[in-house]
């Protein structure tokens, strides 16, 4: 899940990155308005998350032409804005949600995972491939009946590879979400990622390479893949 985070407080900015970052999701950050119509120009995110008053201006006033343009990406307005009207407006300008500062970091990062959510296929909360069993929602990982501990990115590419079992997912579609603007396109971060969840997965392996294009997440291997 790859989520753009527009706030102009430096030290806010890092702290709710790093936040995010922290619960396995990929964040892109902007200051500014002009960062942030970039940002949505060359990505596609799950989630962005606004502060409602910018220098560059009331995101709210961006939101409400992004929507007349058509895009439809869920957003969260992360404010110090209070008031009834305050979110009243928020929601009438094509606000999904609406979270008032201060906030407790894991209701910040349960609402961004809802949001994101909406924009994803709807898939069931369990994912099973032969006796590997992917709970979504609590973020869960057995095998054969077995508990796993991954790492919130490893928990993050399976979850990826999940979404679309039996297909290939190219290197980058999992860099784009499961890695962010901080990532180096071109080092072998997903392949070394991918190694280190096959040795946890165990054997018979279930993530496969299909050469030339990416992964795959099948109970078995295509004969033309051996």
């Amino acid at each position: 899940m790859r989520i753009l985070l527009v706030e102009d407080d430096d030290d806010l900015r890092f702290a709710v990155a790093a936040a995010l970052r922290g619960a396995g999701l990929a964040v892109d950050v902007a200051a500014d308005l002009p960062a942030a119509d970039e940002a949505l120009f060359v990505t596609d995110y799950d989630c962005v998350v606004f502060d409602r008053m910018l220098p560059s201006g009331d995101s709210a006033e961006y939101v409400r032409r992004m929507r007349h343009d058509g895009v439809s990406v869920p957003v969260l307005y992360l404010t110090a804005r209070d008031s009834v009207a305050d979110r009243v407006e928020g929601f009438d300008t094509g606000g999904d949600d609406y979270l008032v500062k201060p906030f407790a970091v894991p209701e910040l990062v349960a609402r961004v995972r809802s949001l994101g959510r909406r924009s994803a296929v709807p898939r069931p909360p369990v994912v099973r491939c032969a006796d590997l069993e992917i709970d979504t929602a609590r973020r869960t990982v057995h095998r054969d009946g077995v508990l796993l501990s991954l790492t919130v990115k490893e928990f993050a590419v399976l979850e990826t590879l999940a979404a679309r079992p039996g297909q290939a997912v190219r290197r980058t579609d999992l860099i784009e979400s499961c890695w962010d603007e901080l990532t180096e396109p071109n080092s072998n971060v997903v392949e070394v990622l991918v190694s280190q969840l096959r040795r946890k997965l165990g054997d018979p392996p279930l993530i496969h390479t299909v050469r030339g294009v990416g992964y795959r997440l099948e109970a078995q291997e295509p004969e033309t893949q051996r």
